[in-house]
């Protein structure tokens, strides 16, 4: 059985000074080598002080309420050495905010850095000191990430709670260390006692076991030499049985003589156990045995684990996964790639839970999980021992179920989410049905886990894996984890159980019948688990339900005197609820393509579900940030939901982070403002504020958000002069000339800025829709100036473009200017949202069949590839107005089958080939792809074409969806009002009826012919043909066509 104690051994912040030894790399007495810089609003500055030893620098800051960073930089060249300590004292006021040092090569492009997170300094000068381990490549375009030279130096403090402050630094120093060899030496070994032909060294040199049997006033020691110092990150012991240490220490030592306890074991059980010892440094390494169930101790194993062994409780947990059984550890540890959908309400991503595939509930963001097992026929059914599925209630509201299956039994786990923002509850329900013949007696095991349902792999903004519980306590019928989080059970529990992981893993030892009955258990590592058991007789086809409240807030709850009757209510008003946030757009499909309008309704609750009271986030532990680029293009989704006032309260909320230059932020988060230049995003925001005009027509909020949007027009102009130079009109940079500057808003770019056309595309589309608001208000001059503008700027685009293509002799549009790079997922921003009428259509036929030859290629398994995104939804919407209605369906059935799991209509950022090879896969559901399939799905019905303003109908729908009972769509928002139409085949004729509740758009209603060849000579009344497009002058209306039989 395997036990441990941590104990966290780095070199971090130490008492006193920074180490007089090595070399001298700044005393700091010319405070002029040094600058202070800010990001945007961001103000410092720079001044010598003295130091501990000699001068310092102090940077004075103030973060003004956003986020970003203040700088102390210098050139400082720097020959590194393969191994080293580098050290420095720092002293300071301020908040918690991040310390990075950096460190880039002579191009600036490439960086490495040391980070500190949650920097607190106090007035004293203290010494911090990291290794050459500790310093990681950052970014950058270069393939050889080894750190051998830099040239400049940087002190960074990155926002965390930002405020104002200083921090100063003294006495930076470099000392080089022996490089570490190919492998270390066998350590050398002695005990305060060994039986003969059992010595510890001949345990350590791998030829036998190590035993003793100490007299009774003797401590038993067991020492070893490392031969050098080292970093290591654990022990793995392995006791004979019944001769292990159930109370032992761990200590080190640098001489042999002083020693330092680092940790302890009180009730280990024998067998294996991995001691936990991250960041360890030491010569000398002493295992002390204090007492055990016998006289005699006895070891077949002891190994110093190398540092990347420990470099992590996930990389720990992960090592101990590879010992156990399947199904012991979370499918995540394990070397399985996991999935997983949200529970939340609406507007309450901060208290949002996770529910896995096999049945795991993450309780809050980034919380420790409650897993199912059930104790039958003397095995222990988890989630590796039982056929899995999912669903979701009504097959699209965000309530969902886990059913497991085995030998005659089936359990349902189903979660859902009550209350409001601030004030939720989790409402989970087991059921445990007996299928078989006859009665089954059973234990349904609860477990409080310190595993997150986001596995290991997530490494973004909310790392996945463990979440450490320190104390369980089972205390008025209710399990309280670390103090404050608690479970509320429905029905009295027949035990409660509970273990520290030292004493070994709790389902391995429910496993074995044990059932550690406690009332509280206190684990210093952080690792305790506990388990709610439920005894019970199941007859023969019968069932029996378990019901919990798990509160997210600390306020009292009142339970009724029949809490399961409750507790279906409480689920019921959940679904009732959901119903009418879902169903404000209907959507009528064949049944056999009722997953199209399924996913898009659930594609709207993971968009409500995903947002942070108003600010709309693409996910809520990966992405849990608010990005305008994902915010405007939901806004457009909600709009289109009938959602206006979500929206709207988005707009609002995001417009006042602006930067008081115009610079519209990417992203805002609770620390402010993030000023990281992605040129997008200034187009993005007006964007948003132009489609809540179109489809609520509120003057007075247009003429509050206005200001906004001529900040945002002037900051963009400035952008664009600075690459308006007489540099970018050369032969080799001319694609540049008058484009946004380089930015990293797009992803595939985020190693070195590139000049994107798809920041071109947004400010273009922010041109064309200030231009439009501008004339709205009656603002003539402005509209002028703005159009004058706009179209300058297209101009120097379409050249940009012309001249990339003709520079990298490529014949389709290009991501980048300087690249010449195919990217058509960014590309379908220049049709939609964007009007991309002015763009030379054999470019853009070329790159959209370019992509549909490298997607059937991909489909039909001609192409190797591992992994996608998502985003590539957008071409559904793209391919929609190319006019290419037969490649839609297939490019839909595509997508569809890389929802995982399929029943819970999602996606995540990024979908893998091989569905269970561990990756990084973002937030699941990503609300961002979500409102991309969302819009797309609406296309398929109907959209706004650009250059017209005619609602064009039905355009992605293929025709053998139109037989029966046909498609159809009510109260689909529009700038127009709500469009209601029906469209089927009915007695050899198409009929179309579009009802009331829509003014007729300025370009008419358009249904182009969705069948091959051409259409009848002769178009109904009220309406005409031009070419293949029925242009309907009239509505409501109702028209049919008489269908040749060809059709």
């Amino acid at each position: 059985m395997t036990g441990w104690r941590a104990a966290a051994y780095a070199l971090l912040l130490v008492a006193g000074n920074a180490s007089a030894s090595g070399r001298v790399l700044d005393d700091f007495s010319q405070a002029s080598a040094w600058r202070a810089e800010g990001t945007d609003d961001i103000e410092t500055h720079l001044r010598a002080v003295d130091g501990p030893q000699g001068k310092g620098i102090c940077l004075d800051f103030d973060f003004h309420g956003v986020s970003g960073a203040a700088m102390l930089k210098r050139e400082l060249p720097i020959s590194w050495p393969s191994n080293f300590t580098m050290s420095f004292d720092v002293r300071g006021t301020m908040s918690p905010n991040d310390l990075q040092v950096k460190f880039a090569d002579d191009s600036g492009d490439n960086v490495w850095w040391y980070r500190h997170d949650a920097l607190a300094p106090t007035d004293a000068w203290t010494g911090l000191s990291f290794r050459r381990s500790q310093v990681d490549f950052a970014w950058g375009p270069t393939q050889d990430r080894s750190l051998r030279r830099t040239q400049n130096l940087e002190f960074t403090i990155y926002a965390g709670q930002g405020g104002k402050g200083e921090v100063c630094f003294a006495n930076l120093r470099m000392e080089s260390l022996p490089a570490e060899p190919a492998s270390w030496p066998v350590p050398r070994a002695k005990a305060t006692s060994e039986l003969k032909g059992h010595t510890a060294q001949r345990l350590l040199d791998g030829k036998g076991d190590w035993r003793s049997v100490p007299s009774a006033d003797t401590t038993q020691d067991l020492t070893l030499d490392l031969r050098n110092e080292r970093d290591f990150g654990g022990l793995q012991l392995r006791w004979l049985a019944g001769q292990q240490a159930s109370h032992y220490q761990v200590a080190l030592s640098d001489d042999g003589e002083q020693w330092r306890d680092i940790s302890e074991t009180r009730a280990g059980n024998g067998g294996d156990d991995a001691v936990f010892l991250p960041e360890a440094r030491a010569r000398y390494l002493r295992l002390r045995m204090l007492a055990g169930p016998s006289r005699s101790y006895g070891l077949t194993q002891l190994q110093v684990m190398d540092r990347a062994w420990g470099a992590s409780p996930n990389v720990f947990f992960q090592a101990q996964a590879k010992r156990a059984p399947r199904g012991m550890y979370p499918r995540g540890f394990s070397g399985e790639q996991s999935y997983w959908t949200l529970v939340g309400v609406d507007g309450g991503a901060a208290q949002s839970a996770l529910l896995s595939e096999d049945g795991a509930v993450e309780v809050g963001k980034g919380g420790w999980s409650i897993e199912p097992m059930i104790l039958a026929d003397r095995n222990l059914l988890t989630w590796a021992s039982v056929r899995s599925a999912q669903s979701l209630m009504d097959g699209y509201l965000p309530i969902p179920s886990v059913q497991w299956q085995a030998n005659g039994l089936s359990l349902d786990t189903t979660v859902a989410a009550t209350g409001e923002p601030g004030r939720t509850e989790l409402l989970l329900r087991y059921t445990i049905n007996n299928t078989s013949g006859h009665s089954r007696r059973l234990t349904l095991a609860l477990l409080a886990r310190p595993f997150q349902v986001n596995p290991p792999t997530q490494f973004l903004n909310t790392p996945g894996g463990i979440h450490r519980i320190h104390d369980l306590a089972w205390r008025n019928g209710s399990l309280i984890v670390n103090g404050k989080d608690r479970v509320v059970p429905l029905q009295a529990t027949d035990d409660f159980v509970a273990s520290d992981f030292s004493e070994g893993d709790l389902p391995e030892r429910l496993a074995h019948g044990q059932r550690p009955s406690v009332d509280a258990l206190h684990s210093d590592e952080g690792f305790a688990q506990g388990a709610l058991l439920y005894r019970m007789d199941v007859p023969a086809h019968g069932s029996r339900t378990i019901g919990m409240v798990v509160p997210m807030h600390d306020g009292d709850i009142a339970l009724p005197r029949d809490p399961m009757a409750w507790l279906e209510q409480q689920i019921d008003e959940v679904a009732q609820s959901w119903r009418g946030k879902l169903n404000r757009v209907e959507l009528q499909v064949p049944a056999n393509q009722q997953s199209i309008v399924d996913t898009a309704r659930s594609a709207l609750a993971q968009m409500l579900m995903s947002r942070d009271g108003p600010a709309l986030q693409p996910g809520t532990r990966s992405y849990a940030r608010t990005w305008i680029r994902d915010g405007a293009m939901m806004t457009e989704g909600l709009v289109r939901s009938g959602h206006a006032d979500v929206a709207s309260q988005f707009v609002e909320w995001y417009a006042p982070h602006q930067f008081t230059n115009g610079k519209v932020p990417c992203c805002v988060d609770a620390r402010g403002s993030d000023p990281v230049p992605e040129n997008d995003s200034h187009g993005e925001l007006i964007f948003a504020i132009a489609e809540l005009w179109r489809y609520t027509h509120d003057r007075a909020q247009l003429e509050r958000l206005w200001p906004h949007v001529q900040r945002a027009i002037v900051y963009m102009d400035q952008l664009r002069a600075s690459e308006s130079t007489a540099a970018n009109q050369t032969t080799e940079r001319r694609s540049l000339y008058g484009l946004m500057p380089a930015s990293i808003s797009h992803e595939g770019y985020s190693a070195k800025p590139m000049h994107s056309y798809w920041d071109d595309f947004w400010a273009l589309k922010g041109y064309d829709d200030a231009v439009d608001l501008a004339g709205v208000l009656g603002h003539a001059d402005e509209m002028s100036r703005i159009a004058r503008e706009r179209d300058r700027f297209r101009a120097n685009l379409m050249a940009s473009i012309s001249a990339s293509v003709s520079s990298h002799g490529i014949d389709y549009l290009p991501g980048a200017a300087e690249l010449g790079d195919f990217d058509a997922t960014s590309t379908t921003i220049a049709l939609s949202p964007g009007n991309g009428d002015w763009l030379p259509r054999p470019l853009v036929d070329a790159t959209f069949e370019r992509y549909w030859k490298d997607f059937v290629a991909r489909r039909d398994g001609q192409r190797t590839w591992d992994d996608y995104t998502p985003y590539e939804l957008r071409t559904v919407a793209t391919f929609v107005r190319l006019g290419w209605r037969e490649r839609v369906q297939p490019l839909v059935d595509f997508f569809f089958a890389d929802r995982r799991p399929a029943a819970w209509n999602q996606w995540a950022e990024v979908v893998g080939r091989e569905p269970r090879k561990p990756r990084f896969v973002g937030d699941m559901p990503h609300a961002w792809i979500a409102s991309d399939y969302l819009r797309s799905a609406y296309d398929l019905f109907a959209y706004e074409r650009a250059r017209d303003k005619a609602l064009v109908l039905a355009a992605g729908i293929p025709a053998t969806w139109l037989a029966g009972g046909g498609i159809g769509v009510e109260h689909l928002r529009t700038p127009y009002g709500e469009l209601t139409y029906r469209l089927r085949e009915e007695r050899g004729r198409l009929v179309l009826q579009i009802g009331p509740g829509l003014k007729l758009p300025p370009g008419g209603v358009v249904l182009p012919w969705p069948y091959a060849g051409t259409p009848p000579t002769v178009a109904p009344p009220g309406a005409r043909w031009e070419g293949g497009d029925l242009v309907i002058r009239k509505v409501p209306v109702t028209m049919s066509i008489e269908l040749s039989k060809r059709h």
